[in-house]
Parts: structure tokens; C-alpha cells; sequence
């Protein structure tokens, strides 16, 4: 757990009349990102955006920007930081469960950033622990809502081994449905000796899971071309994979299996889990 870490926001957790002093600290560390700028092809020298007025194609300042809305095309209403302020969500600095509802019933897609959850002080510690070993033993999630940097957010509260996470979410409105997708009906489409072979395929693949096991190759391999082209060397592309096309899905399934001999089933098996563990695996 990340004692030591200092915390983003703090406030508290509320169920109840029971309150739990926290801190907030991202769980998610800042990607690696290369970044680039644009240049003159010509001469090598950085391209500056510059703002401009379409009525009078002239620059404008940044002391003569506003921010406008669209609300009927070519019509605004312009909005100054009093009128954002009016808006502004109340920073009650509380994160008030109001439903724990079963893990397994939310999908992946609602959740967005992930965030440690640290006691704030001895007295936080006791129901602290009690809220997260209540929670894993229930196989539920806390949901909520927050306010973080003056935006209120949909989160859900989980344990994830000896710490709690909270996790911020989308609210459904910002969800689409994918009921206008071109997609297959489920159960339909295949056969039972296609299943039977897709199933076998699987389980040769099939392992616990360790994240180390997965690594970002495209950062990796940009950097070296670029300290590659720095230093006046040049690095040969790697030849792209062949990849047959699939006409006989039948045919596909059989040669992957005559590829991958099947595992032997004790040792490549996941653990069974006891419970739930987080909502963004949702049970079939």
C-alpha cells in the first residue's frame, strides 16, 4: 500500500453515519510519450499555430479570445469565468456510497481512472479495514459520486488486495449503445465442431495472468530509431508478418491447434477465484 504517498485530494468516504477520513493518489503512473512538433520540411524550423478571425482575416490576441456555444449554426452565446463558476459543482470533499451493488454487474466500459485509497490518520485505519475486508467478502462495489478538479464524477469503491480503489466512471448518458452495430446475434453464426475446436485453441493460451508478462514494443522501438537517426545511423524496418487470409474457418482452427499441442491442463490453468474480483470483469 502506498503509505507514504502524497495525496492528491483528500476528504472522506461516508456509508451510513460511518466516515472514513482518505487521500486520494493516481494509480496509474505517467505513461512514457514521445513527443513531437511540427517543422518547415525546407529548413527544419518550428511551425506556430496562430489564431485567426474568418470575419476579418486578421491574428487575434489571447486578451481577445472568448469561449462561445453553439447553439443554433452561426448563432453563440459567449461565456465568461463567472458563468462557469455559476455552474460549478459544490466540493463537499465527501465520497458518498449510495448503492453497493454486485461487482460483476458493471462493464468494463463505465470505468475510467483508477485511484489508490489511503486513511488519513489512525482514526481513519479501523474503518478503513473494516470497509475493505466487508467489501471483499460481499463481492461488492461502493458507488458514488465525487468532485475532482471542480468536475463531479461517477466512481465505484473496490478492494483491490490490501487497499481499497476508487475509480472514477462514466455516466450512462456518455455511454453509446451498440444497438445500431452490424455485429452477429449471440449464440449464432458458428457451428458446435467450430466452438468445440475455438474452445481447445483457447486453453492451449491459456495462463494466469501477470501484467509483466506485457510490454509497450512501439515506444521501445521508435526510441531506438530515433537515437538511431541522432546519431546519423539507420535502422532497417522489420519485415511484416505474413498472415494468410482465412477462407475455411474449420481449416484455420485445425492448423492453429496442429501449431499449439495442448497444454497440459493442471499446470496451464487460471486459479479458481473465491469471489468477484473487481467489477470491471463482468461474469458471462
Amino acid at each position: 500500500m502506498l503509505a507514504m504517498a502524497r495525496p492528491l485530494w483528500k476528504g472522506a468516504i461516508s456509508f451510513g453515519l460511518v466516515t472514513v477520513p482518505i487521500g486520494l493518489v493516481s494509480a496509474i503512473e505517467a505513461r512514457e510519450h514521445l513527443a513531437f512538433n511540427l517543422l518547415h520540411k525546407k529548413d527544419g524550423s518550428r511551425i506556430v499555430q496562430k489564431r485567426f478571425c474568418q470575419e476579418e482575416d486578421v491574428e487575434v490576441p489571447w486578451s481577445d479570445v472568448v469561449k462561445g456555444y453553439q447553439y443554433a449554426k452561426g448563432q453563440y452565446v459567449v461565456l465568461t469565468e463567472a458563468d462557469f463558476d455559476k455552474a460549478r459543482v459544490p466540493a463537499t470533499h465527501t465520497f458518498e456510497i449510495r448503492k453497493f451493488v454486485a461487482s460483476g454487474e458493471v462493464e468494463d466500459l463505465y470505468f475510467d481512472h483508477p485511484y489508490y485509497v489511503q486513511p488519513d490518520g489512525r482514526s481513519a485505519t479501523k474503518p478503513y479495514a473494516l470497509l475493505r475486508d466487508a467489501l471483499a467478502e460481499s463481492g461488492k462495489i461502493g458507488i458514488g459520486t465525487i468532485v475532482l478538479r471542480q468536475r463531479e464524477s461517477l466512481g465505484a469503491l473496490e478492494p483491490v488486495g490490501d487497499a481499497l480503489v476508487l475509480t472514477t466512471m462514466r455516466f450512462a448518458h456518455e455511454i453509446r449503445s451498440p444497438k445500431d452495430l452490424d455485429v452477429p446475434s449471440a449464440r449464432q453464426g458458428w457451428t458446435d465442431k467450430e466452438m468445440k475446436l475455438a474452445r481447445q485453441l483457447m486453453e492451449t493460451l491459456s495462463d494466469t495472468w501477470d501484467p509483466k508478462d506485457f510490454k509497450d514494443t512501439y515506444t521501445a522501438a521508435l526510441r531506438e530509431v530515433i537515437e538511431a537517426k541522432a546519431e546519423g545511423k539507420e535502422i532497417a524496418a522489420p519485415e511484416k508478418p505474413k498472415r494468410g487470409r482465412v477462407v475455411d474457418l474449420m481449416d484455420a482452427l485445425r492448423k492453429s491447434l496442429a501449431e499449439r499441442p495442448l497444454a497440459k491442463a493442471d499446470s496451464r490453468k487460471a486459479p479458481v477465484r473465491k469471489r468477484p474480483r473487481a467489477g470491471r470483469r463482468k461474469a458471462a
